[in-house]
């Protein structure tokens, strides 16, 4: 059977042996009677991905497995499902060889790395589960959900809160105008929990000047020069050894893939710590707002913001700051009046404790959401507004959609609804497709680090600077409207990025 047809026969239902649930009350439930499965390719299979792909591996016959790093990638060849995988260091030839037999592509990555590989899976007719954020840029965004709109492909990306009873009641709970007039929402958040600040870069000639002046200053005045030199080149030599060992298990330019060359370090950027610089990630921001803003954004009409304005502990427009507060500001809409959102990133970086006692809040969670109205707000003291609570008003009695539930958690529901989707051929069913959810979210989102980058100015000692420059927006036309009177350089080449040669954007 052709390919194009056997994506076609998937896509209609209608398949013997395709009918993967069976009922359960009102939701659907896995059957494992299936007798055809859908074939899975994983791109990134360290991190949040090994846990992608094996969510998606209980669905889906495993073609090919793809991660940068040899270690992590012969690790997982080794287990059960993916034994008979193919393994690659770059997702390009993965998808050149099975790009044409793949139906459904996890791609868990960098930040940086999210849009090129998604693009390119999509262009084959190939559904994708993306990790979260969508998207580095906002440009990216975009055009994810332009080219999933498309194409007909099924997305959904990886913010498994959506997949949660607890969040879908709390969005119809806002919905239905339990709090009243709604007047502002705020976000916090205990991350980073990664590096990141100002002056953090280093390769081998700044290593060699770092050793130079700490062995000068242990040695004293009067030490031999020769000596030194000897001491030095020793250090050096010995850090040179470290990273080419390093590299030989690990391909450094497919992990750099579209973003400018820089010399790999020891523990700086791979692994886990890409999200706090800005070539390869999105800072606290775009790690967590994607699933603090599930509820906020779908029952709150938090998209397209007219202007974004952040204060930050500074940063060196190479690593975000340690922390920020950026205040997002949205136009009035039929459903509700002008309204600012506001976000607070770092442990103990919160909202003033006031706007939480006005509502009987004393014990205010590390992380969390609030929702004020004239009437009540809506507390959520997790990441996901899986838990919540109304102060002020009593809940009412809502309808909503429920999850998917495969016995296995919501991580598992929010894989097993993409597969749903993918089966029926309704790209709507995942509740974070691209086109209605995860794209706007993700633009939204992701403007909050244009403020960032204008904030760059830090207080004394590690202290939180003053407002930074505003940054006013036309979403339509993805523009900075006042860019000709900022004085902060570059702040438009965060919308849309260059892609290294050998990748393609548009």
């Amino acid at each position: 059977m052709a390919s194009t047809t056997r994506r076609g026969f998937l896509g209609t239902g209608s398949a013997a042996g395709i009918g993967y649930f069976v009922a359960a009350g009102s939701r659907p439930a896995w059957s494992n009677s299936a007798i055809e499965q859908m074939n899975v390719a994983s791109i990134g299979v360290g991190g949040k991905g090994g846990s992608d792909s094996e969510n998606a591996a209980q669905f889906g016959n495993v073609l090919a497995i793809c991660d940068v790093d040899r270690n992590t990638l012969e690790s997982k060849g080794r287990g059960e499902k993916f034994k008979n995988a193919e393994q690659f260091t770059d997702y390009r030839e993965m998808l050149d060889k099975y790009g044409k037999d793949i139906d459904i592509c996890t791609v868990s990555t960098p930040d940086h790395m999210h849009g090129p590989a998604t693009l390119a899976a999509m262009r084959l007719g190939i559904s994708c589960y993306t990790q979260k954020p969508l998207t580095r840029t906002i440009y990216e965004a975009r055009l994810l959900a332009k080219v999933a709109e498309e194409t007909g492909v099924c997305t959904q990306m990886g913010n498994q809160g959506t997949a949660l009873d607890s969040s879908r009641e709390a969005i119809a709970q806002i919905q239905s105008g339990v709090l009243g007039t709604l007047q502002e929402v705020y976000a916090w958040s205990n991350r980073p929990v990664w590096a990141q600040g100002p002056g953090r870069r280093m390769d081998l000639d700044m290593y060699r000047a770092q050793a130079l002046a700490e062995v000068k200053e242990q040695e004293g005045d009067g030490a031999d020069a020769a000596e030194i030199k000897e001491i030095v080149d020793e250090l050096v030599g010995g850090k040179a050894e470290e990273i080419a060992r390093a590299l030989e298990r690990l391909d450094w330019k497919s992990w750099l893939g579209v973003a400018p060359p820089r010399e790999y370090w020891p523990g700086l950027y791979h692994s886990f710590q890409h999200r706090g610089w800005w070539d390869f990630g999105t800072g606290a921001l775009g790690d967590m707002a994607c699933h603090m803003l599930t509820v906020p954004f779908a029952s709150c009409g938090l998209r397209d913001p007219i202007s974004v304005q952040a204060k930050s502990t500074g940063h060196d427009f190479d690593s975000f700051p340690a922390s920020s507060i950026i205040k997002f500001e949205f136009p009035e809409t039929s459903e509700r009046p002008a309204i600012p959102f506001w976000w607070y990133d770092r442990k103990g970086n919160k909202p003033p404790m006031e706007v939480f006692q006005k509502w009987g809040i004393e014990n205010v969670s590390d992380s969390g959401v609030l929702v004020v109205g004239e009437k009540g707000a809506f507390y959520s003291s997790d990441d996901y507004c899986g838990v919540y609570e109304l102060r002020g008003v009593e809940k009412r009695k809502v309808d909503y959609e429920k999850a998917e539930d495969t016995g296995k958690g919501n991580d598992v529901n929010n894989m097993f609804e993409l597969f749903r989707a993918k089966q029926a051929g309704d790209p709507m069913i995942a509740h974070s497709n691209f086109i209605k959810r995860a794209g706007p979210l993700t633009e939204t989102i992701l403007l909050g680090n244009l403020a960032v980058w204008a904030a760059a100015e830090g207080g004394a000692d590690g202290e939180m600077g003053e407002w930074g420059e505003k940054v006013e927006w036309d979403a339509k036309n993805l523009k900075v409207t006042n860019l000709a009177s900022l004085k902060t350089p570059h702040v438009a080449d965060l919308i849309k990025p260059t892609y290294a040669e050998g990748y393609r954007l548009d």
